[in-house]
């Protein structure tokens, strides 16, 4: 059981406290105060149920997140400003009497061909609660990498599957890089229609750092890395509080309909999460 010692009220309550308030040193002095309010809210319609399930009984929770460098944090100031990192710290101060680790597994360069391969040691050896599993960065930047990317993102979702572990796909990130290759708009609208037809859910990354650029007007500058193609400390925090808050809104949903079953069957319901203390200056 962990006890913060700085909560916040609700997952809402996320995306406008200062950034700073996790993050290493080096890392502050590089983030504004606040996050942009996306045009377009992100939903995950596919319930994380098992997730939902073990918060609700007080089991722990054990995310792997997967992927390539910018699941491993390139371009952030530390590995503790990467996204996973970041995600971990937004959980458990929404969740603060839960038990939640989120173990980072992204390595440099690799796509689903590597992350398959190496499944079995890095994913299911951690007994995932939820498995959140980047996808078609790389594949844009290889030889058929389009070609072969359905089946191997139906390959992942099978073996994720087979752990009974929960599932979600984050898409591509929004940079010059990935804009030049013709096969992106594709590629997102091929992990879309797997994802659909395959019932996960998907969080859009690309949408997402798209709307900071042309709705927000903020140029690459603000938010990609100096090699303008993996993401900075400020953009890796506000796509972890965007899909943290999204995350939540969905674990909340089957909180919520958990306890009307049971008050319908005239079950005990579990017993709630606490409310998170607000924050105060």
């Amino acid at each position: 059981m962990r006890h913060p010692t700085l909560v916040l009220a609700a997952a809402l309550s996320l995306a406008s406290a200062p950034l700073a308030l996790a993050l290493p040193a080096a890392a502050q002095g590089l983030i504004p105060a606040a996050c942009p309010t996306p045009k377009v809210a992100a939903r995950l319609p596919a319930p994380l149920a098992r997730t939902a399930a073990r918060l609700r009984a007080g089991e722990p929770v054990v995310i792997v997140a997967i992927g390539s460098s910018s699941t491993a944090g390139a371009g952030a100031t530390s590995r503790a400003a990467s996204y996973p990192s970041r995600l971990q710290e937004m959980l458990r101060q929404r969740f603060p009497e839960g038990d939640i680790t989120v173990i980072n597994a992204g390595i440099g360069g690799q796509d689903a061909p590597e992350m398959l391969a190496r499944f079995d040691s890095n994913v299911a050896a951690r007994k995932p609660t939820l498995v959140i599993w980047q996808a078609g960065v790389n594949a844009l930047f290889r030889a058929n990498g389009l070609a072969t990317a359905e089946e191997q993102l139906r390959e992942a979702i099978a073996r994720v599957r087979a752990l009974g572990a929960d599932l979600l796909l984050v898409d591509p990130q929004y940079s010059p890089r990935v804009l030049a290759d013709a096969d992106i708009g594709p590629m997102i609208r091929l992990i879309d229609r797997v994802a659909g037809e395959e019932g996960v859910d998907v969080y859009h990354r690309f949408a997402l750092m798209r709307d900071w650029h042309e709705a927000g007007h903020l140029p690459f500058e603000a938010f990609l890395a100096k090699d303008g193609f993996h993401m900075n400390d400020w953009s890796y925090d506000c796509f972890a509080r965007d899909l943290s808050r999204a995350m939540v809104a969905n674990i909340d949903s089957q909180r919520r309909a958990a306890d009307l079953s049971a008050a319908a069957t005239g079950a005990k319901p579990a017993a709630a999460m606490p409310a998170a203390a607000v924050a105060t200056p």
